[in-house]
């Protein structure tokens, strides 16, 4: 069974604020998968991941200067169909404007993944980074699409880590950038967080060292709770939750993530790839430092309440770069794209850059 976060999917479904998230009860048809065989691809460590492919959708049309794509990588444990609901005409990635390429990233279970490699099944599956997710995204639009260059790299939580490495990595590829509620570099409370949750999954009995074949309801019940418990705030779960109702809060939360020790090894090796990101001891420099070195026009949207990815580094980042900074004020913290319409925003700023300012956006709890 493959593991799905709530991160993604409740996030994803409402930054554009044409229909509330637990409206949204089936998801909008997205574009076919399609996957590029890349052969062996050659991680930064020097390890390769045989037989490597890369799962991507796109919408919309290449226009004839091949001047208007949109590079959207996923977020963790997130695939490129949750992402149908913000691309087409008229919403935040609109396919009357933009050519929109939606990319599955590494150890997703749609992509080369442990839970997918046959010559490299679980934890014989080479160990990954945020940067090599970002070099299989660039050799997928250089040499299976065709792209020299693109208008916008855009994306939320792990995908907005992405963002960041791109702008990076390689400046002179995007003229914009917007990372939502992703960071250039993993804090300390940010490893406690994934570390705890891959504890939870290591703990298990039937983790067998990712050899398990049943399911893991007592590693998984755990899991759930941590990231409950980190993707809001507490002002957010007081709010939403009466002490009466603790109990079916709490038997939900279990029964939400399920999985096994084959989707287990995603989630974990996922979630190092996070814990590894340092953008500035990447390049054996500072953040502020290294901001000189991005060139794309960025808008940086963080939550101050974002328990499950530190904002500071972000804010921190975004200022030495001159970035536009959108703060979503509201306790609904790693969720704010779920609570605040943050959408038009995005919108306006893919279109005119210079017409965004930085603001802080106010939103309800729920």
């Amino acid at each position: 069974m493959n593991l799905t976060i709530r991160i993604g999917i409740v996030a994803i479904v409402c930054i554009y604020p044409a229909v509330p998230a637990r409206a949204q009860e089936t998801k909008p048809a997205a574009p076919p998968l399609q996957y590029a065989d890349m052969g062996d691809f050659k991680l930064q460590s020097g390890e390769t991941i045989r037989e490597f492919r890369l799962g991507y959708r796109t919408a919309g049309r290449l226009n004839a200067d091949k001047s208007n794509a949109i590079l959207w990588p996923t977020w963790l444990g997130g695939k490129s169909e949750d992402l149908a609901g913000l691309i087409g005409p008229g919403n935040v990635a609109d396919t009357n404007k933009y050519f929109v390429v939606a990319i599955d990233a590494i150890g997703n279970g749609i992509s080369s993944s442990p839970s997918n490699s046959r010559s490299q099944p679980r934890l014989t599956f080479p160990k990954f980074t945020i940067r090599d997710m970002v070099e299989s995204e660039h050799l997928l639009v250089t040499d299976v699409l065709h792209l020299s260059h693109v208008h916008a790299v855009m994306g939320i939580s792990m995908g907005g880590m992405q963002t960041f490495e791109w702008m990076v990595a390689y400046p002179d590829f995007m003229d914009v950038a917007v990372p939502m509620a992703g960071s250039p570099q993993s804090t300390s409370y940010d490893k406690l967080l994934w570390t705890s949750q891959i504890d939870a999954l290591e703990l298990d009995p039937e983790w067998k060292n990712g050899k398990g074949l049943k399911p893991m309801t007592g590693g998984f019940a755990v899991f759930g709770e941590i990231e409950s418990m980190n993707i809001t705030s507490p002002a957010y779960r007081v709010a939403l939750t009466r002490p009466g109702d603790f109990a079916t809060f709490m038997a939900k939360t279990k029964a939400e993530v399920k999985g096994n020790a084959l989707s287990a090894c995603d989630a974990i090796l996922q979630r190092e790839a996070i814990m590894g990101l340092d953008l500035a001891q990447e390049y054996s420099t500072t953040l502020a430092e290294l901001a000189s070195r991005v060139h794309a026009k960025a808008l940086v949207i963080v939550s101050p309440e974002d328990h499950m990815v530190n904002p500071e580094p972000a804010i921190a980042f975004g200022n030495a770069m001159g970035a536009t900074i959108l703060g979503l004020d509201t306790p609904c913290g790693h969720l704010s794209l779920d609570c605040v319409s943050a959408g038009p925003t995005v919108a306006k700023f893919l279109d005119r850059p210079g017409s965004v300012k930085s603001a802080t956006l106010e939103g309800p709890a729920k």
